[in-house]
């Protein structure tokens, strides 16, 4: 049998997981030296709250898994004769994934008849989880592990992912964006348009003056790039800014129609200690990234 693994920097719930057949690795934030595991130290995620006190000043921190983590998930799987797909957020932007790898190497070792199969999203938060809904349809329909990756191999990098952020504190103190250089947009009111590109990184592609200006930029991306649009979902996040999310949802529907299969996500806790509240963004089908 095989066993679906994520974890929560995609943005799945625990409804979800369950909806799709898998199981969630929990992916740690801290505030005020206190570590917090979503789902694990808490059933729902309050994201007003959560993003109500990084307004107020909060800078939170992540931190990787240790070796015990990955092992404590996946070896009960792997001791009741199972296999697992982990489809998981971009290994370019965090080192977890190399412990993941040096537990998964020794419990193979321990249990040298299963496989364990990866599939990178080379995203975050809705860019993976669009991926990791269309895998759980998959799987949800009877393919083995070897059809999923090798869908995921021709499919993963035609999921695109379009935002931006709203406060560039908490961006510029994780590092995690490059060509943020320069734009001064606590200052001044640009908001940096950021894309996640081939590699997994998060990559800083232009600058629009005000929130209505950098949905406008966001919708020129979907026109130029969509493809097959209807026949995928297309996911808008925010970190906290619901009435933004509805107003790009309206100006996606007055351009394609209400065919579309859009669903508004909250942005985890873990991604959202680095992006900051009232970020915006949307996945769609692609030509490419």
């Amino acid at each position: 049998m095989l066993v679906l693994f994520t974890d929560t920097d995609t943005d799945l719930t625990p409804e979800e997981a369950r909806e799709f057949g898998y199981q969630l690795i929990s992916m740690p934030y801290n505030i005020d030296g206190v570590e917090t595991h979503p789902y694990e130290d808490f059933r729902e995620f309050d994201a007003h709250a959560f993003y109500q006190k990084l307004r107020e000043g909060t800078l939170p921190n992540t931190s990787a898994l240790n070796e015990y983590d990955y092992k404590d998930s996946f070896e009960p799987v792997f001791a009741a004769g199972n296999d697992i797909l982990y489809v998981h957020f971009s290994r370019a932007m965090s080192a977890t994934f190399d412990v993941m790898d040096q537990a998964v190497s020794k419990l193979k070792k321990k249990y040298p008849e299963r496989k364990f199969y990866t599939v990178d999203t080379k995203g975050i938060t809705i860019g993976s989880l669009n991926i990791v809904k269309e895998i759980g349809d998959l799987y949800k329909a009877g393919r083995n592990a070897e059809e999923i990756v090798e869908w995921a191999a021709e499919e993963v990098d035609r999921f695109a992912v379009y935002f931006f952020a709203d406060n560039l504190t908490f961006f510029r103190r994780s590092g995690r964006v490059s060509g943020l250089a320069g734009i001064m947009g606590n200052v001044i009111g640009v908001r940096p348009i950021i894309h996640m590109d081939s590699e997994g990184k998060m990559v800083s592609i232009g600058k629009e003056r005000g929130r209505f200006r950098a949905m406008e930029r966001l919708m020129e991306y979907v026109n130029e790039l969509a493809d097959d649009i209807y026949g995928h979902r297309v996911i808008i996040a925010h970190a906290d800014a619901p009435d933004l999310a509805e107003h790009l949802k309206k100006m996606m529907i007055d351009r394609y129609g209400d065919r579309l299969r859009i669903e508004i996500n909250e942005v985890n806790p873990t991604a959202g200690s680095h992006c900051g509240p009232d970020t915006l963004g949307i996945s769609f089908h692609a030509k490419h990234r």
